[in-house]
């Protein structure tokens, strides 16, 4: 009988561990170009590199605001593009899918919600749809399912985008007003975290590199860019410190790669406050 039992415990261990060892970090994005941005790329190599399994999910609609994703809700609407990334690393794109099917597909560990990149600084127009939007995803995602909030980030100093205006062209106000919605979005109970990709890309521009982090004036650079967003990321999710991990893309240099996991540990860090790159 000892002997028996001592098998079932061992079988019983086997499982566990193998479980363990097999768990699997599930992460949907509902968003828009920004979410494309900050986790379609290198998030998932820079979790691999770390022996770390992750699926990501992205409901994209370019330039979505809350108030465009309450409006789908409300009826349903099948009218995103839903970006997979597997577990192979591979991105799978499905048209016209709703923010309920996406939610149903995977048994997410993480919803992430952010706001369009023109209003993203300021929080009254924030907060007239977001907590509408939260009671949706609430009704529909599993009870161990957390959200969180996607902190974007300001423009650059000249870009031409028309939301710039917003901020009177000032990419510091831009960044002042992202920092203050955020903050405040950080002490709803409903969210449990802050992504600041927003504040590790101000930080990164205080590094050698300047104010080169986007490719048109608003969207990320495509190399180091996107992967000082997926740094942070990264960071936030798992816990773990950025700087050590080893994976860099082939397009990025080594010094931009520093400047991006140091950015992107720095937010972390402080999220809400600019910390100075020293490379």
């Amino acid at each position: 009988m000892k002997k028996i039992l001592s098998l079932l415990f061992a079988l019983a261990f086997l499982t566990f561990d193998s479980s363990a060892q097999e768990k699997v970090l599930k992460i949907l994005a509902i968003g828009n170009s920004f979410s494309e941005d900050g986790i379609e790329n290198y998030l998932h190599d820079l979790a691999k590199a770390d022996g770390q399994q992750i699926i990501i999910g992205n409901m994209y609609i370019g330039g979505a605001s809350i108030e465009l994703h309450v409006k789908n809700s409300r009826q349903d609407k099948a009218s995103y593009s839903y970006r997979k990334v597997g577990l192979d690393g591979k991105k799978v794109t499905t048209k016209d899918v709703s923010i309920s099917q996406a939610i149903a597909d995977e048994n997410w560990d993480y919803i992430s919600l952010q706001q369009a990149s023109p209003y993203s600084g300021q929080y009254d127009v924030i907060m007239k749809d977001l907590p509408e939007l939260i009671t949706y995803v609430k009704s529909l995602k599993k009870l161990h399912t957390k959200l969180l909030y996607h902190q974007t980030w300001a423009y650059q100093h000249d870009s031409k985008h028309a939301g710039f205006a917003n901020y009177d062209n000032s990419q510091s106000k831009m960044y002042s007003g992202i920092v203050d919605a955020s903050k405040k979005i950080n002490k709803i109970k409903d969210f449990v975290m802050v992504i600041p990709a927003g504040t590790a890309i101000q930080n990164a521009r205080t590094s050698s590199q300047g104010d080169t982090y986007t490719r048109d004036g608003y969207h990320l650079e495509l190399n180091y860019g996107r992967f000082t967003a997926a740094c942070t990321w990264y960071e936030k999710l798992f816990g773990k410190d950025v700087r050590k991990n080893s994976y860099k893309p082939e397009k990025v240099t080594d010094l931009q790669a520093q400047i991006a996991k140091q950015a992107a540990h720095k937010a972390v860090k402080k999220p809400f406050k600019i910390s100075k790159v020293n490379l």
